[in-house]
């Protein structure tokens, strides 16, 4: 077992995700449906990542509901992807499994619509943040399941070399280091 010393394991349970456990186990659900495209068994995936049967029910149940998977009874039953991986973005999987998610409080708010920051009227960063939050979703939106779950490429020592000579198209996640920086 490794040792960890006490104040990392604090640093670590303080630490907040932009991913719940749900919707990290939802991707990895789906990742798994990607790779069987006639579909698996709750049973199966269960066995593949180590979940409750309860806790994977409950999730499987939320992507048909949200029509992400499909689901099929019977002896030859299990669950399938509903729709193309290139048609599903990072963006609506987290306004639908997180249910609506928010930089700050205020974000995407009217000045004139009720919310719980005291402040709001007063506040010098609620624009920017509500700015950044606009950035962050429209890179979201770019951003497929088909380019999640590609496999990664193999690099190599020379790949900061060979990134210099083959210049390329920034990717979403440096389109948004631009605008926020």
């Amino acid at each position: 077992m490794l040792f960890r010393p006490p104040w990392a394991l604090e640093r670590r349970d303080a630490m907040s995700t932009l991913l719940s456990k749900k919707t990290d186990y939802a991707l990895l659900i789906l990742a798994h449906l990607n790779e069987r495209p006639a579909g698996s068994s709750a049973r199966e995936i269960a066995d593949r990542f180590g979940l409750s049967k309860a806790f994977l029910a409950n999730i499987l149940k939320e992507l048909c509901q949200k029509g992400f998977v499909l689901s099929h009874r019977g002896v030859k039953g299990g669950y399938a992807l509903a729709r193309p991986i290139d048609r599903i973005s990072l963006a609506e999987i987290l306004e639908k499994l997180e249910d609506g998610l928010k930089l700050t409080t205020c974000n995407g708010e009217e000045d004139e619509d009720e919310h719980d920051c005291s402040v709001h009227y007063l506040c010098p960063i609620r624009v920017p943040l509500n700015e950044i939050h606009r950035a962050i979703f429209d890179v979201l939106r770019t951003v497929t399941l088909a380019d999640v779950f590609r496999p990664a490429a193999a690099t190599t020592t020379f790949q900061p070399v060979l990134s210099l000579l083959h210049p390329r198209s920034a990717t979403p996640a440096e389109q948004l280091q631009e605008i926020t920086t």
